[in-house]
């Protein structure tokens, strides 16, 4: 379950940010794909926020993967909180400025960034249960 978890969130931040980072432009214009375009419809392009946002992703996957393959309760916890982090403000931005957004679109954005929230909520839930099975004896 946790490595699934893992893999989860390594694939919701891994191609964001390959694609934020590598073609700014394109993932300002195209994002998500399929005919859409969230990330226009937001605010004029910036290159930099852009590329921020791509690296920032590529890190996360980083952490994400070194999780998965070191899976040390307390680094499923680390990145389970990091993502929290990252998606708890991004889902409530998202939730309060769905305006410009169809309603297929508006589903898509909120639910897309619930599965991250879930996935890290549950983790948690996992890692916690585990250390009261577990005890403190093993806490790495």
């Amino acid at each position: 379950m946790k490595r699934v978890g893992l893999v989860i969130l390594a694939l919701s931040s891994g191609p964001i940010g390959l694609w934020a980072t590598l073609a700014p432009r394109s993932f300002y214009d195209d994002f998500p794909g399929m005919g859409r375009h969230w990330v226009q419809l937001d605010g004029p392009y910036n290159h930099h926020l852009v590329t921020d946002f791509g690296s920032l992703n590529l890190a996360m996957t980083a952490l994400a993967i070194g999780a998965l393959l070191w899976t040390t309760r307390r680094l499923i916890q680390i990145t389970a909180v990091a993502y929290l982090i990252g998606a708890l403000p991004h889902e409530l931005y998202h939730a309060t400025h769905l305006d410009p957004f169809e309603t297929s679109d508006k589903v898509g954005q909120l639910v897309g960034l619930a599965v991250v929230i879930v996935v890290a909520l549950a983790l948690l839930v996992a890692t916690v249960t585990e250390d009261t099975r577990i005890g403190r004896a093993n806490s790495s």
